[in-house]
């Protein structure tokens, strides 16, 4: 399944675990994202999407969570 935030687009890349002697190895950096149904906070249609959004999103009042 896709790691990507149906709100934003954010989605995994690819980072550089470096240790202490500066060996680097790749490692995959997935966002925070969660399934779940909810309306988008700046349309007054009430309409309800489903899908999965990162917490960032949720927190910065982007979507609200529908109950």
């Amino acid at each position: 399944m896709a790691r990507i935030c149906s709100c934003c687009g954010k989605k995994p890349h690819v980072a550089n675990n470096v240790s202490h002697a500066n060996n680097k190895v790749k490692k995959i950096v997935y966002p925070n994202v969660h399934r779940m149904r909810f309306t988008l906070a700046h349309d007054n249609s009430g309409k309800v999407f489903a899908g999965k959004v990162c917490t960032k999103c949720v927190k910065a009042c982007k979507v609200v969570k529908v109950v």
